[in-house]
């Protein structure tokens, strides 16, 4: 099977997962925004993300380097499965104990309960790794998708059931240990990988050199990207935070719908043409192509459009997210591109510049952050944020053109001309058009057969739907 026809298979079922896990993440979060109210959804915001950074210490680089290298055997496959099953056991055990000092910074005794039964979260997502690893390593990503979606339903099913019945914000903290387990059941006999209890380092140092960058990556990733959401935390509200954080996943949305269908298929695809930096090049010009042509125009809708999308999803009591959205739906399209980054980077084995791009992020975000909340509101945070993501998506590039590709801007700047004629053309539609007197649902569906048109004419006038038949035909 060639590179085209191993992407088309990998995007097929990636889109079938991440669309069908989209849908049911904006059901349920529709429901249980109308049961659970934002002091609720703040308190699992903020535990949340200590939740991500377990999980990012239990992954410890070791999913990408086991996709990205083919020498593996299965024995040593085995043994790091054995490595990770301690690793998730200590972390759990560090978790139970971890809400104490969240309860004593964030002055709400709620957490150390909380933080109990998120460690057999920590756990099952700990030793998930490695098998989720092997089965896209196979490239099966039908079954990583499918499952994904199973999983996803259960734990949606689970979260409304104990909201109705008055489990609160354990709700939303039980379906996800469900969900994390489940996961992991049935990744395990899909893979039929063993523990091996004596630990062999030699399978360890064959991917550490590669697994010791991406971990670092992650590392600082994690706390240029969770920053806001723990001071907002500490020095807002808990309401302050939910509303932000809403606003924030929403903005999410689109990367979830689009570049989260194409990255996870990127590295397990890309990795085996790991010297060829041209054809590596070629394939990230293309994605990004896609993704602005999609995501410029989706930008403007989204911000134009924010009131009436925040209040149809999630209800009234959500109104203090409207302007936090607005602002971050500017940034939109450059997230969709930045997502995309990080698997070019692993797929050209350079994980180190994907380290110093992470550190490069890191500096500039956390100082954003830092400004926003200074300035002591959720939107100014929401302002130097997407600031942030602008001189990020700068710098980035110039590792990916310059120093990888060694290349240049004006190639990378072409693909994005036609996109940004594309928005111009949204923009001054919106701009015009008055604001319909109507339901937040009839303004939506208004304005979005009205952004359809426009963006069937925007392909059209510069060309970009010759190029969406070639990309669904060919390549």
């Amino acid at each position: 099977m060639g590179m085209a026809d191993e992407f088309k298979k990998g995007i097929f079922y990636s889109a079938i997962g991440k669309y069908s896990n989209v849908i049911i993440q904006l059901l349920v979060t529709a429901v249980l925004s109308r049961i659970l109210t934002p002091a609720e959804y703040g308190i699992v915001a903020v535990v949340n993300v200590f939740l991500i950074f377990f999980q990012m210490l239990a992954d410890f680089g070791i999913g990408p380097a086991i996709i990205q290298n083919k020498t593996l055997s299965k024995q040593e496959i085995n043994s790091i499965f054995g490595f990770s099953l301690y690793l998730a056991l200590f972390l759990g055990i560090v978790f139970v104990f971890l809400g104490y000092p969240i309860s004593a910074f964030y002055n709400n005794e709620v957490y150390k309960p909380i933080s109990m039964v998120l460690a057999i979260c920590v756990f099952f997502y700990g030793i998930l790794v490695v098998p989720q690893s092997m089965l896209l390593r196979e490239k099966k990503f039908s079954t990583v998708n499918i499952v994904t979606v199973m999983a996803n339903i259960a734990s949606g099913v689970v979260s409304i059931v104990l909201a109705v019945n008055g489990f609160s914000y354990y709700s939303l903290i039980i379906s996800n240990t469900v969900k994390a387990a489940l996961l992991f059941i049935i990744f395990y006999f899909k893979t039929n990988l063993t523990f091996r209890l004596k630990i062999d380092k030699k399978p360890l140092e064959k991917i550490f050199s590669f697994s010791k960058n991406q971990f670092l990556f992650n590392f600082i990733n994690y706390f240029s990207r969770n920053l806001d959401s723990m001071l907002i935390g500490r020095y807002f509200s808990a309401s302050a935070l939910a509303f932000y954080d809403k606003a924030y996943l929403l903005s999410l949305y689109p990367n979830q719908i689009l570049t989260n269908v194409i990255s996870p298929v990127i590295q397990p695809i890309m990795s085996d043409y790991e010297t060829n930096l041209e054809k590596i090049k070629s394939v990230y010009l293309k994605i990004t192509t896609i993704l602005a042509t999609i995501g410029l125009p989706l930008s403007v809708f989204l911000f134009f459009n924010s009131n009436d999308i925040v209040l149809f999803l999630f209800g009234n009591q959500w109104g203090g997210s409207v302007a936090t959205f607005q602002t971050l739906a500017v940034s939109v399209w450059i997230q969709m591109i930045l997502s995309s980054t990080g698997s070019i980077f692993q797929s050209a084995n350079r994980t180190d510049l994907l380290l110093l791009s992470g550190i490069l992020s890191a500096i500039v975000t956390v100082s954003a952050i830092l400004s926003g909340i200074a300035a002591g509101r959720i939107e100014y945070v929401a302002l130097m944020v997407i600031m942030a993501f602008a001189v990020n998506f700068i710098q980035t590039n110039y590792l990916l053109m310059y120093r990888l590709f060694n290349s240049n801007f004006i190639e990378f700047g072409k693909a994005l001309v036609k996109p940004v004629i594309m928005a111009i053309i949204q923009c001054a539609f919106f701009l015009v058009i008055p604001r319909f007197p109507f339901s937040s649902f009839v303004n939506l569906m208004i304005n979005g057969i009205a952004f359809v048109i426009l963006f069937i004419l925007g392909l059209i006038l510069t060309g970009q739907m010759k190029l969406l038949k070639e990309v669904i035909k060919k390549k």
